[in-house]
């Protein structure tokens, strides 16, 4: 009676599919040798999954299948390393055992090695080999693997799915390559900024997705997002930093700004939930230096000091009293049409002489780039013929990359200083001329954001509210006269405009 047969074929990659070594490759051979074994073919296994893995779901099935048969059978592979490629894998012994014990045979066919019964110590010996030797076939793959991957993370390459606001894509040369999502990305962007300011829970900003974008997300997604140094330039492997060749979403001071937002949470953590209240943490009591805190009351919402330092006969104001007085401050901010003209017109002359500064710096960072991106080029060569080290070349990498990316950086900040200057001059301009109508207009959240942009030293002492404006908004409200304008021009030309460039953004667009 002939002995059955079962055929097992296994790839784990797809070159491997491609190759000699493709699955109907495999059957075909086993098929064939089968048929000058005269073995009655009772089963075929053909499947995808790695030899290394200790999870093998189909190759257990198999296992299973072969060892509760009852009959003797044939467990015929093409390879040993098609059966498995770790020395160490329990469920290989005992297909071992079991052909020690005349229960079941194992043929390899193209490595012409049978195991049963009777094989001799130099035929187990040749065995042990070939398990070693896939072993080591699979410890070089890995090894190769790695040091790939470490040469691309050298390089800035990104080896796994891209953050949001980001995609992966592959470029009309066939190379996998990440570029900025042009949907997702701005929104990134407005998260950032979002939260930059300090008037934005992650609940705030959560809503306002969903309310401007449709957009639902869980709030641990946002905290991770703003962790994420991989939006200004550096991507994080094993816990090490690197720069990385994509473009930034976001500036490096941007980033560092929403941390120190979020240090300041983390040291005073909010005790209030539920309803917002637009001057909650906005103010604080002249007398004892306490925040002064909201209360509701009768369907009222009042705002008084604690007194927790001792009774100082604190009165308690209306939520609308203190509105009706911030109004008037932004009241007294309108520009006249004339004058607004005026400034804009003046504004556009200082605009020439920037420009021809921004250019000659432009030229000169460009220059440092290409001079640094040669130098890598030429370290490369020289590891590759051996004129240094693998750890030389790590060492001296790592310096040119922190090299070029801190010229990246400097030319990212040259070109926002040169847009922010155009732009937000635009922006404060709008927003000192519609600040009445933009804060009566706004929810709770831009108003705050409104009035920690423009007010600071904002208290309460007795009965007087009392407050100081940021500079450039101190020019404004006093600008009923020529002159004063002049000062408030002067005030534009040498303002710094990357603080308010975000915060602007967010109110007036």
């Amino acid at each position: 009676m002939s002995m059955k047969a079962i055929l097992l074929a296994r790839v784990s990659t797809e070159e491997q599919k491609e190759a000699g070594n493709s699955l109907p490759a495999q059957v075909e051979r086993l098929k064939k040798y089968c048929h000058n074994k005269n073995f009655e073919i009772i089963k075929i296994c053909s499947f995808d999954e790695s030899a290394y893995s200790n999870k093998r779901n189909e190759f257990d099935k198999i296992i299973d299948f072969v060892l509760n048969h009852e009959d003797k059978v044939a467990l015929c592979c093409d390879k040993v390393d098609r059966l498995t490629r770790n020395t160490f894998d329990k469920r290989v012994a005992q297909l071992y055992d079991k052909a020690l014990q005349d229960k079941i045979e194992l043929h390899f066919v193209s490595d012409g090695q049978i195991l049963t019964s009777q094989i001799s110590a130099v035929e187990k010996f040749q065995f042990n080999i070939s398990l070693g030797l896939a072993k080591y076939y699979s410890d070089a793959i890995s090894d190769n693997v790695k040091r790939a991957q470490e040469q691309m993370v050298r390089k800035g390459i990104w080896v796994a799915k891209a953050p949001i606001g980001y995609q992966n894509i592959t470029d009309p040369n066939g190379n996998k390559t990440i570029i900025v999502d042009e949907y997702h990305g701005p929104i990134v962007t407005k998260i950032f900024e979002m939260y930059a300011t300090g008037a934005y829970s992650l609940q705030l900003i959560i809503d306002s997705l969903d309310k401007n974008y449709g957009i639902k997300v869980p709030k641990g997604f946002i905290g991770k997002a703003l962790s994420n140094p991989f939006y200004y330039g550096t991507m994080i492997v094993k816990g090490v930093q690197y720069p990385h060749s994509y473009p930034p979403i976001i500036s490096k001071d941007l980033f560092d700004k929403v941390q120190a937002v979020k240090a300041s949470y983390k040291k005073k953590p909010a005790k209030h939930a539920g309803r917002p209240y637009i001057y909650r943490g906005l103010m604080r009591c002249g007398d004892c230096g306490l925040a002064i805190t909201p209360e509701m009351h009768k369907g009222y919402v009042y705002y008084h000091c604690t007194q927790y330092k001792g009774k100082h006969g604190a009165k308690w104001f209306r939520e609308e009293a203190i509105t009706s007085e911030v109004e008037k401050i932004f009241k007294r901010m309108h520009i006249p049409e004339e004058i607004l003209q005026q400034v804009t017109d003046e504004l556009n002359v200082m605009n020439q002489d920037r420009i021809e500064f921004h250019n000659n710096q432009l030229q000169q960072l460009i220059k440092e780039q290409k001079r640094i991106a040669k130098m890598l080029d030429n370290l490369y060569l020289d590891k590759l013929e051996g004129r240094i080290t693998v750890s030389q070349y790590d060492k001296f990498y790592q310096t040119l990359k922190e090299q070029i990316s801190e010229v990246n950086q400097s030319l990212q900040r040259l070109h926002e200083s040169d847009e922010n200057y155009y732009i937000t001059s635009q922006y404060l301009l709008q927003l000192a001329s519609k600040s009445y109508e933009l804060f009566k207009s706004s929810e709770v959240e831009e108003k705050r954001v409104l009035i920690k942009t423009v007010l600071s030293n904002f208290e309460i002492t007795g009965e007087n509210m009392l407050w100081k404006a940021k500079k450039p908004f101190s020019n404004f409200l006093n600008c009923t006269e020529g002159f004063l304008w002049r000062h408030t021009r002067d005030a534009l030309r040498t303002f710094n405009w990357k603080k308010l460039t975000n915060i602007l953004k967010i109110i007036l667009i």
